[in-house]
């Protein structure tokens, strides 16, 4: 997993609510048994014609969010199933942090341990952040994980909250893992004792 420390991207605004996991990757792409690959298929029944071509009217094909980073998202995103292809498709997409006024549980505990971080701020500052996302060109925001804020140039600053665990797993680029490699020297020294144990030869 990439350790995400700062980030600065340029924003794209889905700004409705109960954007739910079917939405976000529609069950007949979970079929995959990588963890990569699912970005071509984020938000497919929104962003493409039963043909096959794209909706001109959707956000993310609007060339103006082309290679946006940041998702500006409305209230209780992620709910539904607990699939976590949902965050594997938006990381695997580009985007690097959702920001929203709440997320459903389960997504948002999944996209920590995933790699994607989920900003939880005011419904008033993330409206603002939509409509300046929707009428400045190349609108960016920058995350700072160090100091847990967002701020653009605009003279927008906000904090967020994050568990520390988190927030630790993040900075240093460990997923669950990485952290169970962390102690992968006391783990051999276990099991060569146990294999001593049992009259085994060590490896």
């Amino acid at each position: 997993m990439n350790k995400f420390i700062k980030h600065t991207g340029k924003t794209a605004p889905l700004y409705q609510s109960n954007i739910d996991t079917d939405q976000i990757i529609p069950k007949q792409f979970l079929k995959r048994i990588e963890r990569t690959g699912y970005g071509e298929f984020l938000f497919y029944d929104w962003r493409f014609n039963a043909d096959g071509g794209e909706k001109s009217d959707f956000v993310l094909n609007d060339p103006k969010y082309r290679n946006a980073s940041v998702l500006l998202a409305g209230a209780n995103f992620g709910c539904g199933s607990s699939r976590e292809h949902a965050p594997w498709s938006l990381t695997d997409y580009g985007f690097h942090a959702v920001i929203a006024p709440s997320f459903a549980d389960i997504f948002y505990n999944n996209s920590l341990k995933n790699g994607l971080l989920p900003i939880v701020l005011s419904e008033e500052n993330v409206a603002g952040l939509a409509r300046k996302s929707q009428t400045s060109e190349n609108y960016e925001l920058t995350i700072d994980l160090e100091t847990r804020t967002v701020f653009d140039n605009q003279n927008f600053r906000a904090s967020f909250e994050i568990d520390e665990f988190r927030r630790y797993c993040l900075l240093n680029g460990l997923d669950d893992i990485g952290l169970t490699l962390q102690n992968e020297a006391k783990i051999s020294e276990y099991e060569n004792l146990k294999r001593k144990s049992h009259g085994f030869a060590s490896l």
